[in-house]
């Protein structure tokens, strides 16, 4: 094999050999620039639409006004992509518009994957700039009115949101863009230090408890797409009673996108049993459908109501464990059976039911919380109960195959 070029990795690695300092100068600085693109690119989506909605909206009396109001909002809501709390009045938003995270991280990923070179130093690079600008760009925004003096408490969790925030979406987008380059991937040259620590049978378990959880979130994407058909009446409805402008309905659509996932992630609560809210005092399970006054979005016209509360409903948990099941043949395929012990299938099936429920819960979390003042003050399913209910559905299926695999492997009989 033969190449017509040397890749900008290996003439990195020639100037490190002469100036290694030179060298971790120029590999952070690409991941630097890319973060850079990212949070710029990003930024200047967000703004768009939330000027240009501010803008048509009824109440804006000034041009000037109107812009720096639309500025406002979008510094909120990108920062809001983050988790970092918005301040909306007197009310505090806490619901992550998911939809709005993943074009984040989508950008970072694109950004990192054509500006950024493989390398821990250009990760470290641009995760910290990232980070910086999320932290500076809540400053900013709460020495603009949003925070007062007294919020002392208040305002130190809000920091702490936005370094998490600015590290796991700016950091976790630039890292999948490294990974994807063709020079990648970075983590190959990291997992190995855990050696020591983590057993590879419970690394294995954590992935598979990634796979249980991918194969519920699609199951539950599906089991939308078929609230949304069987509500077409109640949201076309909704829709047709809100009226306004061609740019109004553009932007109503474009934020009942952005919400998409978070109604996957209470559709994934409600096939595990607990079910979620939507604004105090409403409740959506699959034994009953409590439903109070719920806000003017056509969107919220698809939740399931009292036809999806019979008897068969209530067996929606056994597709957990299916989904658990087959998270459990992922992590069988992967091994030697005739070297597994039932330690092995312990920590398997452990790591399964660890990450699985560890998954849920941060997920649950982001994409449920308050919405607003009042009623809607809780939204969303409950994270830790969802959390543990999914842990210990996806990881008694994971069991349930990994026990018979090995028992049949045990016996000298073939798996089919």
């Amino acid at each position: 094999m033969s190449t017509s070029r040397t890749s900008p990795p290996r003439l990195l690695e020639q100037v490190a050999a002469v100036a290694p300092w030179r060298a971790r100068v120029a590999l952070a600085s690409s991941g630097v620039w890319a973060a850079v693109q990212a949070v710029g690119l990003s930024y200047a989506v967000v703004a768009l639409f939330a000027v240009v909605a501010v803008l048509d909206a009824p109440s804006t009396s000034g041009s000037d006004g109107g812009l720096s109001a639309g500025v406002g909002v979008a510094t909120g809501l990108w920062l809001l992509g983050h988790g970092v709390p918005l301040a909306a009045g007197a009310a505090t938003v806490t619901v992550v518009p998911l939809g709005l995270t993943a074009l984040l991280v989508f950008t970072a990923h694109v950004a990192a994957k054509r500006s950024a070179a493989p390398t821990l130093a250009a990760w470290w690079g641009g995760t910290v700039l990232y980070t910086g600008a999320v932290v500076a760009l809540t400053v900013a925004l709460d020495l603009a009115g949003t925070a007062t003096p007294d919020d002392v408490v208040a305002f130190v969790l809000q920091i702490g949101a936005a370094v998490l925030g600015g590290v796991v979406v700016g950091g976790g987008g630039l890292a999948l863009g490294m990974f994807s380059a063709p020079d990648g991937p970075l983590l190959a040259g990291i997992t190995p230090r855990l050696d020591p620590w983590v057993p590879d049978t419970l690394r294995l378990g954590l992935r598979g408890g990634l796979v249980g959880v991918a194969l519920l979130t699609a199951l539950s994407a599906v089991l939308v797409g078929v609230w949304v058909v069987a509500g077409r009446d109640t949201v076309s409805q909704i829709a047709a009673g809100l009226g306004g402008s061609w740019l109004g309905v553009v932007m109503l659509v474009v934020v009942q996108l952005l919400l998409v996932p978070n109604l996957v992630l209470w559709a994934s609560a409600w096939v595990a049993g607990p079910g979620f809210a939507v604004g105090t005092g409403s409740s959506f399970t699959t034994a009953a459908a409590q439903a109070d006054v719920l806000p003017a979005l056509p969107l919220l016209g698809a939740l399931p109501g009292e036809a999806w509360t019979s008897s068969w409903a209530a067996w929606t948990p056994v597709l957990v464990v299916a989904c658990g099941a087959a998270a459990g043949w992922f992590a069988w395929r992967n091994l030697e059976p005739a070297l597994v012990g039932i330690r092995d299938v312990a920590w398997i099936v452990a790591g399964t039911a660890l990450s699985a429920g560890a998954t849920t819960l941060v997920l649950q979390r982001l994409a449920g919380g308050a919405a607003g003042a009042g009623r809607l003050a809780d939204v969303g399913a409950d994270p830790w109960v969802t959390g543990g209910l999914v842990a210990a559905e996806v990881g008694g299926g994971a069991a349930v195959v990994l026990l018979v695999a090995w028992g049949l492997a045990a016996r000298g009989r073939p798996v089919a």
